[in-house]
């Protein structure tokens, strides 16, 4: 059977990199583009999220998967996915609005996939997590996160933290949601890759949330630290001194706003159970966009390959943990590499 696919904000980094990829790996696809403006061929979409109204070529076009890579505050595509009975992957939400997210979904009467992929490159942490442990009972995990201002980044992730750079957030101690600051508690950690020794310090990500309340992990802790050892700890001395909360919005867009041309992403989840501690490490040559979209292809390639029943997903529940960690590392611009 012939399969739609649709990619919202399939204009921007992010979702052309989707496209390319998902294009190059399944060429029997049929792939739409949605966007605000449309385009110049059938193929591209005249779709904007503020506007449900718009959503009528959706159906037209018989659309069985919608992936979406645009912020959709409003979840108008989740309701739409969901009324009309649509394959759905989001990889854009940050921690709050995935809970509000999923909250929708899971008070709905769902007759589709419905797929959340918001975590730390497109969602693939806590399968990764899960190869991590024999025993299954995994009592600490820690996510380190390298980021590169060179790397060539779109938009969505420089604006979540200039909107909530100065808004506590929580890691999970003893099962126990505690609350916490970005940018705050510098934690010493060795990184792979040639990167060495870093301070890494809080950081947000939804796969704080997903570990502990899905996985049932008690103690999950996120630390982030940047290419460049000045901006890291600039960026905490704001936070220390309280600088973000007198900074306007676009003040804080100029600050965490930069794109460079291409450099690696990396980073290191950090496994305590039973058996004592492993690590796992994941570098990315062609940085975070680039690996963002390989995830979303591989859920779209599960979702299109296997039965999954209808119903609603964190992504890495789509997944064989192994073999979601055996697809990423074949990819050409992908090393995993796996220590005790």
């Amino acid at each position: 059977m012939e399969q739609n696919i649709l990619i919202i904000g399939g204009n921007g980094l992010v979702g052309k990199t989707i496209s390319r990829i998902l294009k190059s790996r399944n060429p029997h696809l049929n792939v739409f583009i949605g966007g605000r403006k449309g385009g110049k061929t059938d193929k591209d979409l005249k779709i904007n999220v503020t506007d449900p109204s718009s959503f009528k070529v959706i159906s037209e076009k018989k659309i069985h998967l919608i992936i979406l890579s645009v912020n959709d505050k409003d979840d108008h595509v989740l309701r739409f996915a969901i009324d009309h009975h649509i394959d759905y992957l989001d990889i854009t939400k940050p921690t709050p609005a995935l809970v509000k997210a999923y909250n929708i979904a899971a008070k709905s009467e769902v007759n589709s996939r419905i797929v959340f992929s918001s975590g730390w490159m497109g969602g693939i942490v806590p399968g990764l997590v899960n190869t991590l442990s024999d025993s299954g009972d995994i009592n600490e995990v820690k996510l380190f996160v390298y980021y590169s201002v060179k790397d060539l980044a779109g938009e969505s992730s420089a604006h979540f933290m200039a909107e909530n750079v100065a808004v506590p957030f929580v890691h999970y101690k003893n099962d126990k949601p505690v609350s916490i600051r970005h940018f705050l508690d510098t934690e010493a950690f060795d990184f792979s890759y040639g990167i060495g020794k870093r301070s890494a310090y809080n950081f947000d990500v939804p796969d704080l949330y997903i570990l502990n309340k899905v996985e049932r992990i008690s103690d999950v802790h996120v630390k982030m630290t940047y290419n460049s050892k000045f901006i890291t700890w600039l960026l905490g001395s704001f936070q220390y001194l309280r600088i973000y909360n007198i900074l306007s919005l676009k003040e804080r867009k100029m600050i965490f706003g930069s794109s460079g041309n291409g450099d690696q992403a990396v980073f290191e989840i950090v496994v305590d159970d039973q058996s004592g501690q492993k690590k796992l490490s994941l570098q990315s040559l062609k940085g975070q966009a680039e690996l963002t979209a390989l995830s979303a292809v591989l859920h779209t390639e599960e979702l299109l390959r296997n039965p999954h029943e209808n119903q609603v997903y964190f992504s890495h529940q789509l997944h064989e943990p192994l073999s979601l960690m055996a697809q990423l590392n074949s990819y050409e611009s992908i090393n995993i590499n796996v220590t005790a």
